[in-house]
């Protein structure tokens, strides 16, 4: 790459200032990484052009794309924020500043390379919290960090392969949801399907060589309808652009997974894209097409009147189109598919008019409520999970008895919703209705519903809330909210319901011999006391401590009742095909094969492998017995019986409850007795687990049963 290639990439009316701001920030990047190569031996300056290339496409103002072109200088090279500021300004120094790791965390040894790898990951997530903390303030920082992200996933292959898992599913989790919540689906799906090649290969080529066979005969067939489409609205004097949808890998992927459907039944759902001139053409086109297409209830949805809450906006559809097949269609305005390809980045496309002006104005102002909560979190580490939880998981919309919305993410609680209103009303919220009708706490809200919390006069949040095997709370707002107010109590108090909490937990599980003192050292306190506070007031979540206790105690923790020995249990949702890697499976409709049943392949065009039970009569007549190969059931997994015993005051469905409730944990439960004296039952319980970390959460869960008093495990012997 050179600089002509970065300046095809602006407008021609880039000014003589402009074009002379970015030669020099070319120059000193030449000089500053002159030497440095990159993974696959080209100049390192290479991937600075690349990425001021990818802004320059995006339509990024010139300044952006002087920080591209300089956004490794001052982390690789001698040069300072002050050599950037004193040449090109505050504005430069700043943007770069920015996507600049930090360089002050203290150094690893180099005795143990497990030390080195944790050191490394606590470093990603400073950076990634520096990045969305300056993205608050200065929303172009975080492009030019998914500018380098995307350019580092381009050129993934030529890093050694122990890191292209990590930097692909960090990617997955964090990059590719931060470039959707910014509207920038372009740059979203390139992401996903980059990431996609490396976190899931074998599925990746799988459906990869799927696509490859059958994209002659489908463009052929999009084409077709193209025509026909187009044919339709200029009858009906609608001008229109009707091309073909391209569906990328990972989200052929994920509607396989999400549906449990094999690939041909996604990848034959054709999608158009309709372009039309105004936004009521995008209602009378809508019109036209449902006047000669049957429209499939339940697919239509008007983004145009409600956008998303990213601004995006489009009319969606599915009919049965000629041949019983569905046809998904989108129609927007040339305006709407510049937002939906460009996100907040389509302001920058389009410099004049006032209307633009006012729409960025109202993304950054969502984007900095996304963000209120950044100041509570008080490590990387929860920073990075907020970001997961309360900006990348997908909104739900409820409404206060005065009718004012509230976004919160999916999943959220009347706890939650408390606490997005007023910290006070969260503090003492103790119960909630949802349209008229009383919930318990840890009810998942749902868009529309209508939320009146009910409070008491005084009093503070409950210590159950910040329990994580209850969920109870989903976003870190209302999480960081309940922190402080356990950690204004005294610390007396703290320490004191600390070791309260630790000793019951431990009493719990069944680990009676493990001092405080030894976990206190496992998890780097130098006082118990300071772990026992911590834990008093909500910073340290028990799980997070009985996780680090199991990682280096485990051996000792969880044992096998010496009488019956461990039990193997299926996976129940993986299927190795024997001899064969990487083809794609799915699960015969006709049958429904189930873990544990004999099962035989039956090699399909386009698909893989569907797996069959051998006395499927569809298996039974199949004349080509060359197709069936052999399959079996994936790796086994091993179970521990552990002993459990429950308290409880005696109620109708009580035992009920408990077999729901391990039922839905997934755990096996090969015995169960039950005893009732003086309303008191006793129930003995005998769980298959996998680890001392589900026990904890299973045991969490029962003790919130209602008239549970104690659940805890019982020691063979």
């Amino acid at each position: 790459m050179n600089l002509e290639s970065l300046f095809k990439a602006l407008p021609q009316s880039l000014s003589p200032a402009d074009r002379a701001l970015l030669e020099r920030a070319h120059n000193l990047a030449v000089k500053a990484h002159r030497g440095q190569k990159r993974a696959s031996g080209e100049p390192y300056v290479n991937h600075c052009l690349a990425v001021a290339t990818i802004l320059a496409e995006l339509g990024a103002p010139i300044p952006v794309v002087a920080a591209g072109l300089l956004h490794d200088t001052v982390e690789d090279t001698s040069v300072t924020l002050k050599d950037l500021a004193d040449e090109f300004g505050p504005e430069v120094a700043r943007l770069v500043d920015g996507v600049t790791k930090l360089t002050q965390l203290p150094r690893v040894t180099r005795r143990e390379r497990k030390d080195e790898r944790t050191s490394r990951v606590e470093l990603a997530k400073e950076t990634l919290r520096k990045t969305f903390l300056a993205m608050g303030d200065d929303v172009r920082v975080v492009m030019i960090k998914l500018a380098d992200r995307l350019h580092n996933m381009r050129t993934l292959s030529h890093l050694p392969s122990e890191k292209h898992t990590r930097i692909a599913q960090e990617t997955l989790e964090i990059f590719a949801p931060l470039a959707n919540r910014l509207g920038i689906w372009q740059m979203k799906g390139e992401l996903e399907d980059l990431s996609f090649r490396y976190v899931y290969p074998d599925r990746y080529k799988a459906i990869a060589q799927s696509v490859a066979e059958r994209r002659v005969d489908r463009e052929k067939a999009l084409q077709a309808i193209c025509e026909r489409l187009h044919q339709e609205l200029t009858e009906a004097s609608i001008r229109a652009e009707v091309t073909g949808r391209p569906k990328h890998l990972y989200s052929i992927y994920r509607k396989m997974e999400r549906k449990g459907v094999p690939f041909e039944m996604v990848y034959d759902v054709r999608g158009v894209r309709v372009l039309v001139e105004s936004e009521p053409d995008c209602y009378l086109a809508l019109g036209v097409i449902h006047n000669h297409w049957n429209p499939i209830p339940g697919t239509f949805d008007d983004y145009v009147a409600t956008p998303k809450d990213n601004f995006y906006q489009s009319l969606h559809t599915a009919v049965v189109y000629d041949d019983g097949k569905t046809l998904e269609v989108q129609i927007r305005t040339p305006e709407m598919q510049e937002n939906a390809e460009y996100g907040i980045a389509a302001h920058w496309r389009y410099k004049e008019g006032r209307k633009r002006d006012d729409a960025y104005q109202q993304r950054i102002l969502w984007l900095r409520r996304l963000m209120d909560w950044r100041q509570d979190a008080d490590g990387d580490t929860d920073f990075i999970d907020a970001m997961k939880s309360d900006v990348f998981d997908d909104r739900v919309y409820a409404f206060t008895p005065k009718g004012d919305i509230i976004d919160l993410p999916a999943g959220s609680t009347p706890i939650d919703f408390a606490y997005h209103i007023h910290s006070d009303i969260g503090h003492r919220c103790r119960g909630a209705k949802v349209n008229g009708k009383l919930v318990t706490l840890d009810y998942r809200m749902q868009t529309g519903d209508s939320v009146e919390i009910l409070t008491t006069k005084r009093g503070g949040p409950s210590r159950d809330w910040l329990n994580a095997s209850l969920e109870m709370v989903k976003t870190q707002r209302a999480r960081g909210k309940i922190r402080q107010w356990f950690k204004r109590q005294d610390r007396e108090q703290n320490i004191a319901n600390g070791r309260a909490l630790l000793d019951r937990e431990l009493h719990r599980l069944g680990i009676e011999d493990l001092p405080h003192e030894q976990i206190a050292t496992d998890l780097n306190y130098a006082q118990t006391d300071d772990l026992l506070a911590a834990i008093g007031c909500g910073d340290v979540h028990l799980g997070k401590i009985i996780a680090r206790v199991v990682e280096k105690q485990e051996p000792e923790l969880i044992q096998a009742i010496p009488t019956v020995p461990a039990q193997p249990a299926a996976t129940g949702h993986e299927v190795s095909v024997l001899g064969v890697s990487g083809l794609l499976t799915a699960r015969a409709r006709c049958c429904s094969p189930a873990p544990g049943d004999p099962i035989v392949g039956y090699v399909t065009r386009g698909r893989g492998v569907t797996i069959h039970r051998r006395d499927c009569p569809n298996v039974l007549r199949v004349a080509d017995k060359e197709r069936l190969i052999q399959v079996n059931w994936g790796q086994e997994r091993r179970t521990y019986p552990v002993s459990v015993r429950i308290r409880a005051y005696d109620r109708e469905g009580l035992m009920r409850d408990v077999s729901s409730l391990v039922a839905n944990e997934g755990i096996n439960m090969p015995s169960i007795n039950a005893t009732t004296k003086n309303s008191l039952a006793v129930l003995n319980l005998e769980l298959g687990v996998t680890d001392i970390s589900q026990l904890s959460r299973v045991l969490n869960r029962l003790e919130a049963l209602p008239n549970v008093l104690e659940a805890c495990r019982i020691r063979p012997g």
